[in-house]
């Protein structure tokens, strides 16, 4: 009888022992899943709103030495924050913020910073007050793709045609994050290779995308790098088939070497890649590649984006896909 007794009580500390066990893998089990959620959903990034006197400490007050560029928006100072971190510091034109006084500037640069992809320039913050605008960049020591074709001596060179192709893919990865991924979609409205920037790496990434609300009636330095049909639309905001247009534009740049010239170089080059005149169209201060397929197909991508109405135009969608192949076959051919 005691023995039955002594059987029955180790059973039940046996099955007691296996629930307690299993109550705790649970218990762990539980309490790791949101720890690897967190981890695995990327944090969006909120744009820090700075106070003028921040910009002021920032850029030694606006300071004239500090200046890196000169655009239709505005001037880019170089600034460094109190940690030692260099910022892109971009002064939006007095007479387009007073032109612009009523529109919700911070609401769109708080959207606009969430954007984040490796070829697109990250907007950090933004600083607004009565006459001033200013929106706050990373700075990574870049140029514009149009300051290294047409102005730098040595640029031109160091972008030989695998580099180009290179930039032709990231840019239009770019660009394909703010048509589609982006929530929601951002026309970038001022797709131009002054707004294309080079890094160390030659690594391209785009700059003031979604800011031609600032300067819907500033259009001059537009000209060339959007279609026909963009001077007739509402509001100036441009469309996702404009700015494949104006990507078209900026491959027809990388080919040759030449600038826009307000839309010349769109009526140089597109008779001369439809009757397959490739290599009147190459850049004359680089070497012609031994084994032109690529140079070709890219010559061919940028004549749909330029040569086709809006209803005929590839998407980006599409020109991503395409140069995208085009530069893993040049990464193949590297190896």
């Amino acid at each position: 009888m005691n023995h039955g007794y002594i059987v029955y009580d180790l059973v039940m500390i046996t099955l007691s022992l296996c629930l307690i066990i299993l109550g705790v893998v649970l218990f762990v089990a539980c309490k790791k899943k949101p720890v690897e959620s967190e981890e695995t959903v990327a944090v969006k990034h909120c744009a820090r709103v700075y106070s003028l006197m921040d910009i002021d400490a920032v850029t030694d007050n606006f300071n004239h030495r500090r200046v890196v560029g000169k655009g239709p928006l505005g001037t880019v100072y170089v600034g460094v924050q109190e940690n030692g971190e260099l910022v892109a510091v971009k002064r939006i034109h007095p007479v387009l913020v007073l032109s612009n006084a009523g529109l919700g500037f911070s609401s769109v640069l708080k959207w606009l910073s969430s954007v984040q992809h490796p070829n697109i320039v990250p907007i950090i913050g933004f600083s607004e007050a009565p006459g001033e605008r200013v929106i706050v960049m990373e700075f990574g020591r870049m140029m514009s793709l149009e300051f290294c074709l047409q102005q730098n001596v040595n640029g031109a060179s160091l972008l030989d045609w695998n580099k180009r192709i290179r930039i032709a893919a990231g840019t239009a990865r770019g660009l394909q994050y703010l048509h589609e991924v982006a929530t929601p979609n951002i026309v970038h409205g001022r797709v131009k290779s002054s707004n294309v920037l080079i890094d160390v790496n030659f690594c391209p990434r785009i700059c003031d995308y979604g800011l031609n609300f600032l300067a819907a009636g500033e259009k001059r330095e537009l000209v060339g790098y959007v279609d026909d049909e963009y001077w007739n639309e509402r509001g100036g905001g441009g469309s996702k088939e404009s700015d494949v247009y104006g990507l078209g534009v900026v491959l027809l740049e990388l080919i040759s070497g030449r600038g826009c010239n307000e839309g010349m170089i769109v009526e140089w080059g597109l008779p001369l890649i439809k009757a397959l005149g490739f290599g009147e169209v190459l850049d004359p201060r680089l070497v012609i590649p031994s084994d032109m397929k690529n140079v070709v197909r890219l010559a061919k991508v940028a004549s749909a984006c330029v040569g086709n109405s809006r209803k005929c135009r590839p998407s980006i969608a599409q020109v991503a896909t395409i140069l995208n192949n085009l530069e893993m076959e040049v990464c193949i051919s590297d190896l």
